[in-house]
């Protein structure tokens, strides 16, 4: 398949909110949950599956405790609940009600990331452990711009940056609500600064420096999409793993959860 790609008109600007939990974070008990979330928690056969849905839901409720400056103990957060459109997307109901704002989930290896927007537009996020990928893998999966940047990426840089493209990818099917249902050829990922040098000088200060990463360093990019949708994103690199977050409309930096906690 051929795809043509072409960049849309400039629009407003949006913030996103990021928080990222691990399995360790989850409590034990479940009062957190909400009746209808126990019901489905309860239908779950194998214990990866139920931890894995708990770590999101975990990590959704307290990153919209701290975007919506609602309580977040552990009562409280019952009164947020994260249930799954027809879409399959997540939403979002406080006290039974739809809840004005859309969050992206993704979970890898016992870490949950939560992408927050207050507002109805389409977003989407995902974790990624940097891992080695096979040729074949890019060739599948890639279009012909991404497979050159690829090539031209020295070998010990690429399990990053094919990580990343899959990621972003990932991202803006999130925010489309199409999954893997759609080609990913027909996904360009373009990068606003020169990726080869970002990923670079992150990997140099990793080795120069013993301090763990800035949570608010974030890198710029876009995906392209057959038929001329742009969507705007971010991409940060720390412990092995990548994230992205993407939107419709155009993204400053992602604004980090945490710094908005305080216990109510």
């Amino acid at each position: 398949m051929t795809c043509t790609f072409a960049r849309s008109e400039p629009m407003a600007t949006m913030d996103v909110y990021w928080l990222e939990q691990t399995e360790a974070d989850v409590p034990v008990v479940n009062r957190w949950l909400s009746a209808r979330e126990m019901s489905l928690l309860h239908r779950m056969r194998f214990p990866k599956r139920r931890n894995d849905w708990r770590l999101g839901r975990w990590t959704a409720k307290r990153a919209l405790a701290a975007c919506l400056n609602l309580p977040n103990n552990l009562s409280a957060l019952a009164g947020t609940e994260i249930l799954a459109a027809p879409s399959g997307a997540p939403e979002v109901l406080l006290f039974s009600q739809r809840a004005p704002v859309t969050i992206s989930l993704s979970h890898r290896a016992g870490r949950a990331i939560c992408g927050v927007a207050l507002s109805e537009d389409c977003i989407g996020c995902d974790l990624e452990i940097v891992e080695p990928r096979s040729d074949a893998f890019t060739v599948d999966y890639f279009t012909a711009s991404e497979q050159t940047l690829v090539e031209q990426t020295p070998m010990e840089e690429r399990p990053l940056l094919v990580t990343l493209l899959w990621s972003a990818k990932e991202s803006a099917l999130k925010a489309l609500h199409m999954g893997l249902r759609l080609d990913t050829t027909c996904l360009d990922v373009r990068f606003v600064e020169e990726l080869p040098a970002a990923i670079e000088q992150y990997r140099h200060s990793l080795l120069i420096s013993s301090s763990a990463p800035n949570p608010d360093e974030w890198h710029p990019l876009h995906v392209l999409v057959l038929g001329g949708q742009a969507f705007h994103g971010w991409w940060r690199h720390a412990d092995h793993m990548v994230r992205t977050v993407v939107s419709a409309l155009p993204l400053r930096s992602p604004i980090h959860s945490a710094c908005f906690f305080q216990e109510r």
